[in-house]
């Protein structure tokens, strides 16, 4: 259940061995190497240098750890960009990326696409059988640095192809599209562009499927390399590595494509870059929005077997501020990923490095050697482990997340306080804070085991999602904007809510935004967005100025205005209460949840919290008490 990231290159051969040595000491069963190490493995073209990769490899192997193999293909060397110059990616503004950091490719290069092929299986045929390597690791977070979407003309002339394969017919795009508006009729697919360099806005349908279409590459490319392995390592396990508040692929295609999909957690860098208030901020500082690695726990969980490769030890070097982890925080953060279903979690990195662009990232160890902050925190986790069983919690709670659904408020906002990924992790705090476990699904998922489902921001509401929310018996309640685009980004015919009027009936006559708060409600307050709607049925909630903001038919509620926190936890607590679920108030930063045959109790606040009555024993606890103190973790039989 414990790994580590380590970059053997980085380092004197005589200190892998005793690397090696302690990282089993910690009770650490794994290490991930190579994924950036191309120049290494091919210092030139067509020679191989893999001395130093076997004896990395076999030193590890002899400590008794197993190795996750990169790919290394996030960093193609200076040779190949000089050599084959359409490997580098364009930009939005149709400038071209280059070589002197990472990810500097295009997804839809052949050239390159045809060296990432040759490498892979160059590696695959030489450690396909070595029994020390378990698992395999494709690239290296697909998409940082905001390289999913590649204006290139190999992108263009992909696109193109995307399209024909699509529609089949330049009529049948032209009118999904709606071409017929300010006169952008194609004559044939040879004729489309990409939609980064016109004078105002593209059609948001074009946009759209772009999006799509560099979701698909994405997908490809990994899958190609994915069969290279399968090939040579049948029996290992290949995974990708995502990222947190990362949105341009879709990460449910991905899960399809691997035996784990594993992200990288880092809570305080992406508080850091957030759109949450300066006091939020300051309050959490050095432990992270208590709900941010949960979400994507929960959401990447969704797309089948999961794991955490990078856990952040400490200080980043990346995001806007980097402050040091509350004490404790390592041991909460990692403890929490396995109670939420995590086949493993790895801190990023074994030692920090002293030179390069991360020279200011922490590792488990300093760059002197000697221990940092978080080494002790990870003995710590060692020890909790044989308590934990791989017993899965299950949720009583589904909220239903899509891809196509941000892409087509990312492409027309219509207001600028709308970011639909924020809105989604709201909602899913809103059901945490009540000390609700909670499953992020795609649309159209199964639904019958849960007995409420969250649905706060579908756009586009496919036959199918509609059919598995009617099936469902749960308790519903959902967003406004939901059902408001078709599945080519358009109004739906009969207008908004779309296929959701089976399940609710009122149709959205008119929407509009608003900078900031919008209205009151007694409970809390409505802001951003609001629907006017036309419905025979009464509403539940108004605001002061006696504009509906919510209805309910049945089992279903139904926003007409964007909830805060206080609005949006009241309505989802009645909704809970309804459908028969135990709700726990608990105290600010405090996080339960079930798994793993234990219970777990997560403190973010910078104040110890009391486990509220009726949750925990009196004692007995596998980890701590009924007093969690700050940055800790209470845990205790299921």
């Amino acid at each position: 259940m414990l790994g580590v990231c380590y970059y053997p290159e980085h380092w004197p051969r005589s200190l892998w061995a005793h690397d090696a040595q302690r990282m089993a000491e910690l009770g650490i069963g794994f290490a991930r190497i190579g994924e950036f190490a191309w120049a290494l493995m091919e210092p030139e073209p067509g020679q191989f240098e893999f001395g130093w990769l076997d004896d990395a490899i076999g030193t590890l192997g002899d400590a008794g750890l197993k190795v996750m193999l990169g790919t290394p293909t996030a960093t193609p060397p200076k040779w190949l960009i000089d050599s084959v110059p359409d490997v580098l990616a364009y930009d939005r503004d149709g400038r071209v990326r280059g070589f002197g950091s990472r990810r500097h490719y295009c997804f839809s290069s052949g050239n390159y696409r045809r060296e990432s092929r040759r490498i892979t299986e160059v590696l695959a045929k030489r450690y396909g059988g070595n029994g020390t390597v378990s698992m395999w690791q494709t690239d290296n977070e697909f998409g940082c640095h905001d390289t999913v979407r590649s204006y290139s003309p190999m992108a263009r002339d992909a696109f193109r192809l995307w399209l024909k394969a699509k529609y089949g017919d330049i009529g049948a795009l032209n009118e999904a599209w709606g071409n017929v508006f300010w006169s952008m009729l194609y004559r044939s697919f040879d004729e489309i562009e990409l939609p980064n360099l016109t004078v105002t806005e593209a059609n948001p349908s074009h946009w759209l499927d772009f999006y799509r279409f560099s979701s698909d590459q994405v997908i490809s490319f990994h899958r190609e390399q994915a069969a290279i392995i399968r090939e040579h390592a049948p029996d290992a396990l290949i995974t990708h590595n995502a990222m947190g508040h990362f949105t341009d692929y879709d990460h449910f295609a991905l899960g399809a494509e691997v035996d784990i999909l594993t992200w990288d957690s880092y809570p305080l860098g992406f508080l850091s870059q957030s759109r949450k208030p300066d006091g939020f901020k300051a309050e959490y500082l050095r432990q992270g929005n208590p709900d941010f690695a949960g979400f994507h726990h929960d959401l990447y969980r969704g797309c089948g077997k999961w794991a955490v490769i990078e856990q952040q030890p400490g200080p980043v070097n990346w995001a806007p501020d980097n402050p040091a982890p509350l004490p404790g925080m390592l041991k909460l953060w990692s403890l929490e990923a396995l109670a939420h279903g995590a086949e493993f979690t790895a801190p990023f990195r074994w030692r920090q490095a002293p030179f390069a662009q991360e020279q200011n990232h922490a590792g488990l160890l300093r760059p002197d050697d000697q221990p940092a902050a978080g080494y002790g925190e990870i003995a710590e986790v060692r020890d909790v482990l044989p308590a934990l069983s791989d017993a899965k919690g299950e949720a009583k709670v589904a909220l239903v997340f899509d891809y196509d659904s941000l892409w087509m408020a990312e492409i027309q906002p219509q207001g600028s306080g709308w970011h639909t990924l924020d809105i989604c992790m709201e909602w899913y705090a809103a059901a945490r804070s009540l000390g609700l476990d909670v499953d992020v699904v795609a649309p159209g998922r199964d639904l019958s085991a849960y007995d409420m489902v969250l649905v706060p921001a579908l756009l586009h509401v496919s036959q199918g999602a509609l059919d598995a929310l009617k099936a469902s018996g749960a308790r519903i309640v959902v967003g406004p904007r939901c059902g408001s685009k078709d599945e080519n980004g358009n109004v739906p015919e009969g207008l908004a809510p779309g296929r959701l009027r089976e399940l609710i009936h009122l149709t959205v006559a008119r929407s509009e935004t608003v900078p900031g708060h919008g209205g009151n409600a007694g409970v809390g307050a409505w802001h951003v967005w609001r629907d006017e709607v036309d419905t025979a049925l009464e509403p539940s909630l108004q605001d002061t100025e006696g504009r509906p903001i919510l209805y309910q038919h049945g089992r279903v509620r139904m926003f007409t205005a964007l909830p805060d926190d206080a609005l949006l936890r009241f309505v989802v607590k009645q909704a809970a209460s309804d459908a028969g679920l135990e709700v726990v108030d608990l105290p600010e930063g405090l996080r339960l949840r079930t798994g793993r045959g234990q219970r777990f109790a997560f403190n973010y606040a910078k104040m110890p919290r009391s486990l509220p009555d009726g949750v925990g024993p009196a004692d007995g606890f596998t980890v701590g008490g009924r007093m969690v103190p700050p940055g800790g973790a209470a845990v205790w039989e299921a």
